[in-house]
């Protein structure tokens, strides 16, 4: 029974693994498409996030089927329990994809965001790159300290995110306020997926540690 247990077990881990990777690529694809305009990539990502969200009701269904047939308890339970809320945010991190791809398809054949903003989503798009390797990484092999980076990079995320707001409340925006709502929108897109990020990394730090930590959202 035990065998049993660890198996399973470990092919939820792996389905976790496999959302990491799909909302890190969801994510790049859904930049690409923001800054550049490239229709096909958004598309692929809107299609993507319906094979993320049925990897999660995987997870959701597994993890459901072990407590119910195994009732794991003491430290197995916390394991059962953290994979429900790391997939939990990982979906969400797939959805904040999702609407990346989406703003850039409402502008399209035109890139969603001037170039006086494309500097700041490429280094918000690339710490939420960054996080999200960390993510896949401490799924595969559990480690604390890689963990805690996430609240550094969620940092420099916040920092960009501030910086997004002085260009469009400056006098002189000159792009009108439609312009301004989507980088307003995109901007928090981003800073959400760092946070949904940051969320699994403090579960994975419960799960090591027995210790909780605060939440970001």
């Amino acid at each position: 029974m035990r065998d049993e247990f660890r198996a399973e077990l470990q092919a939820v881990s792996q389905l976790l693994v496999d959302m990491a990777e799909g909302v890190r690529t969801a994510m790049r694809q859904a930049t690409r498409a923001l800054l550049t305009a490239d229709r096909q990539a958004a598309e692929a990502v809107i299609a993507g996030d319906a094979e993320i969200d049925g990897v999660y009701r995987q997870v959701e269904e597994r993890v459901c089927d072990l407590l119910a047939r195994q009732a794991p308890v003491a430290t197995d339970l916390r394991m059962v329990i953290t994979a429900l809320h790391v997939a939990a945010d990982l979906e969400r991190m797939g959805d904040l994809a999702d609407h990346v791809a989406k703003t850039s398809l409402r502008r399209h054949p035109s890139p969603a965001v001037p170039a006086e903003l494309r500097p700041v989503f490429t280094d918000m798009a690339e710490i939420a790159d960054r996080m999200a390797v960390k993510i896949g990484k401490v799924l595969g092999a559990p480690d604390a300290a890689l963990a805690a980076e996430l609240d550094r990079d969620d940092d420099a995320m916040d920092d960009l995110h501030k910086s997004l707001f002085g260009v469009l409340l400056d006098d002189d925006w000159p792009y009108g306020v439609e312009t301004a709502i989507d980088a307003t929108l995109l901007g928090r897109f981003y800073e959400r997926f760092a946070d949904h990020a940051v969320n699994a990394g403090e579960h994975v730090v419960y799960l090591i540690t027995g210790e909780n930590t605060p939440a970001a959202s």
